[in-house]
């Protein structure tokens, strides 16, 4: 008999074109009883048993799946009939050879169990379904026995340990195996006998405590134990006790009354005398109380300003010391231009001169004109040097300028001039958006911009203005951590006296690209198409002097310093 297993995919690399594998052996071939002795061709060559999965290789021999795998597994494979050498990608599934292998007539599996049917290898898992004599599990899960089809409900009967059953005393239903256990330990109307060994008849397990405090043989103390009497016996002994003792127990109680009476008499002049000063600490206390909550209040407003105050401090040194660096560079390259252009001048005037002596005798034109040519060269090197000099100075005041009007506390205020011709542009299709300047989180923080379609844009073009929110590559993107987290506020600020800013904001998704770390000059701009109608701009009092007025505010209260 072969060993039958379970599961959801063919065995080896058979696909789906064999039939369930629940029957496939483990290794090697069928080893099922066929009704005619199978003809060579359907043996393997390596376990000699008949073809599962069979496949062929190069050569032309067949092998079963498991046995060619484990052939190919070698280091310098070779087919074991004519010692050829065997590659994985030129074996090949045999599929007749296997179409005429699952017709061959076999024995049921279970034929040593009294099954006497006979069918194809290709019937046979169809027929192990249903066969009564074929071995299955117990249905219970927790018996391990394997029994026929046909003798499962005798077993679930009659011989399986893990049947349910009931106990006698108490009905509860449980696993055979368990009722014993449960009969000796738990069950509430299991008999047993009183622990003391008394008189009495077996009880109910669940009567046994209340018998315990009637039984005579139980061990109890004198109930006036706590007057000071120190008798103790059996429930018998105790109640002869308490009739024998009674006077002796009621000057018990006296004393203990007598002694109590004392200490409460004690207790009531100690609270009186503490009574009389309990109102003049009671109102120190209220006042202690709210000097203190002050003192907290002025303590945390305090602290606040400090740590504003530092804040403030330490962005503002940072970005002098910016401006005193960027300011030394311009002063040294305007002196530098100040100096080619005092030498140029120079070169022109020496030029002029020599054109004026170039007019003279002519014994001296052919020295008059290398000096000329030589000035000319000159000069033309300085003219290059000063347009040099000059594009730098225009870089670095272009610099100065937005370092002037950068913000490193993570908020943006931006001021949009020249509105309805802006306006228009973005209707015209001129420019659709514009970009702010760069703002920053601190001095080695996240660089970010604003983005306005004036016109809209998406769900929102020619019906709202639209703000967005752009990430932009900064010089210490490598020391901050990604993806961008912080929460971002955006708002139209209201230039009249109410004040109604509208604003929105969001906080970022970190699976979104928008808040990864950028790779480009920016990311893409993430916020609000539908950020304000166009109704609403215009019929407040967010424009006024055909200017705008957009904030953009990123909490940094939990970034870390980088």
């Amino acid at each position: 008999r072969i060993k039958i297993i379970t599961c959801n995919k063919q065995h080896g690399s058979g696909g789906s074109h064999g039939p369930d594998c629940g029957f496939l052996p483990v290794q090697g071939g069928f080893r099922d009883r066929f009704l005619a002795t199978p003809e060579p061709k359907y043996c393997c060559e390596a376990c000699r048993l008949v073809l599962c999965q069979p496949r062929q290789t190069e050569c032309g021999h067949r092998f079963c799946d498991s046995c060619i795998n484990e052939l190919l597994s070698h280091p310098k494979p070779m087919c074991p009939v004519d010692m050829e050498p065997l590659f994985k990608e030129k074996v090949f599934r045999d599929v007749c050879c296997h179409r005429e292998i699952m017709a061959l007539n076999v024995l049921c599996r279970s034929h040593s169990n009294g099954c006497v049917e006979h069918m194809t290898l290709q019937q046979v898992p169809d027929h192990l379904n249903v066969c009564p004599f074929f071995e299955v599990p117990c249905p219970l899960g927790k018996c391990k026995e394997r029994v026929m089809r046909k003798d499962i409900s005798d077993h679930l009967g009659f011989k399986c340990k893990h049947r349910e059953s009931s106990c006698e005393y108490c009905k509860h239903k449980m696993p055979l195996s368990e009722l014993q256990k449960h009969k000796e330990t738990v069950c509430p109307a299991f008999p047993v006998a009183c622990p003391n060994n008394c008189s009495h008849s077996p009880l109910l397990r669940n009567k046994l405590s209340s018998h315990q405090q009637e039984c005579p043989k139980s061990q109890a103390l004198c109930p006036f134990q706590r007057y000071g009497c120190t008798q103790k016996g059996s429930n018998q002994d105790i109640r002869d006790h308490e009739a024998e003792s009674a006077a002796d127990h009621l000057r018990m109680m006296l004393s203990r009354s007598c002694a109590l009476e004392t200490k409460v008499e004690d207790v009531r002049e100690e609270l009186l005398e503490r009574s009389k000063v309990l109102p003049g600490l009671s109102s120190r206390l209220a006042e202690m109380e709210k000097l203190t909550e002050e003192l907290r209040d002025k303590n945390r407003l305090t602290d606040q300003k400090i740590v504003n105050m530092q804040k403030l401090m330490s962005s503002q040194s940072e970005k002098l010391l910016e401006v005193e660096l960027e300011l030394r560079v311009l002063r040294l390259l305007r002196e530098e231009v100040g100096e080619l252009r005092g030498a140029v001048e120079n070169l022109r005037a020496g030029l002029a001169l020599l054109e004026q002596g170039a007019r003279g005798p002519a014994a001296n034109g052919t020295l008059h004109t290398l000096v000329h040519r030589s000035m000319e060269t000159q000069l033309s090197r300085h003219d290059d040097m000063l347009s040099v000099h000059e594009i730098r100075l225009a870089d670095m005041d272009l610099r100065f300028q937005v370092l002037e009007t950068a913000s490193f506390n993570g908020t943006l205020i931006w001021k949009i001039r020249e509105y309805k011709r802006r306006k228009q542009d973005a209707v015209a299709s001129k420019t659709s958006s514009l970009y702010s300047q760069p703002f920053y989180t601190g001095y080695f923080g996240y660089k970010m911009c604003a983005r306005v379609y004036l016109n809209g844009d998406g769900m929102g073009k020619g019906t709202h203005l639209s703000l967005f929110f752009v990430v932009m590559r900064g010089e210490y993107d490598a020391l901050l951590p990604w993806p961008f987290k912080q929460k971002v506020t955006l708002m139209l600020m209201d230039q009249g006296p109410p004040r109604k800013h509208l604003g929105d904001a969001f906080k970022p998704d970190p699976n979104s690209s928008s808040f990864r770390r950028p790779v480009a000059e920016m990311n893409i701009a993430s916020g609000c198409p539908l950020f304000v109608a166009q109704t609403v701009l215009d019929t407040g009092t967010y424009i006024k002097d055909d200017t705008i007025f957009i904030k953009v505010t990123v909490d940094t209260s939990d970034l870390p310093d980088p």
